[in-house]
């Protein structure tokens, strides 16, 4: 009699666990399917969000939102981010083929500098891909570095362009006087070699809107005779304004806005 109830003490005592661990099982199902639930409408908004930056409906904005910290992330660390630049490029380059050259050395194509030609995406890492606010301290720091890698997509259109006997004019916002020689330092490291002029902001355009101290210089460069076929910039400030030349191309960046 006692080795009955024994058994069926233990034959309870195993359901009772096993009721338990299936009772585990499903609430941890339920909270990963909620996880899950949460994740994909986080990446939704991040890529509705993220289409909003690119087509300038979110101006102007300042940081990232914190919900699409993980889409921003991945988008620009999982090789969607290069992927795009890649078939973007391809564009350009069937535009450019197409184009008759006069050969007098006046047909131009201006490319910006920072997050076109060369990246700062080891920056923005440590910014939470811009969910932290702009430091310009801090971005200056990593600017005297020198080790803003190349974009190999837009390292080849800058080859390609010149090879093709265009005249490239690189144009930044970095300051001249203070970031003028590393920067021409970072680019010929970089292996960006053979463009026409690198132009920095100088103090006459100190305090300028980039749209307006861009729009100058590209009316200066038009002033001088060259005809610009194309012009390639990572923020629309690049490619708003004066002078833009006979066709604009932007390049995905949802880290930072520079009105």
């Amino acid at each position: 009699m006692r080795l009955k109830i024994k058994i069926v003490q233990r034959i309870v005592a195993g359901l009772t666990y096993l009721l338990a661990l299936l009772t585990k099982l499903v609430l941890m199902n339920q909270k990963v399917k909620v996880q899950k639930k949460t994740d994909d409408e986080s990446d939704r908004y991040g890529l509705s969000w993220r289409l909003a930056v690119e087509t300038n409906n979110a101006y102007p904005w300042r940081t990232v939102p914190e919900k699409c910290y993980n889409h921003v992330q991945n988008y620009i660390s999982g090789g969607q981010y290069h992927n795009d630049l890649e078939v973007i490029v391809e564009h350009i380059l069937s535009y450019a083929s197409k184009i008759p050259l006069a050969g007098d050395g006046m047909d131009a194509w201006i490319l910006d500098v920072d997050d076109t030609c060369i990246s700062n995406i080891s920056y923005y890492k440590g910014r939470r891909f811009g969910c932290d606010p702009f430091d310009s301290a801090i971005f200056k720091a990593w600017i005297m570095k020198g080790m803003c890698p190349a974009n190999p997509a837009v390292q080849r259109l800058f080859n390609e362009l010149i090879e093709r006997g265009f005249k490239v004019f690189l144009l930044t916002g970095r300051d001249e006087a203070t970031l003028g020689e590393i920067t021409i330092g970072n680019l010929r490291n970089e292996g960006f070699i053979g463009y026409q002029r690198l132009i920095l902001r100088s103090a006459q355009y100190k305090g300028q809107s980039a749209v307006r101290y861009k729009s100058a210089i590209r009316k200066e460069i038009e002033g001088e005779g060259y005809r610009i076929w194309g012009n390639v910039g990572d923020q629309w400030s690049d490619l708003q304004g004066e002078c833009l030349g006979k066709r604009t191309f932007k390049l995905p960046n949802p880290m930072y806005f520079i009105s």
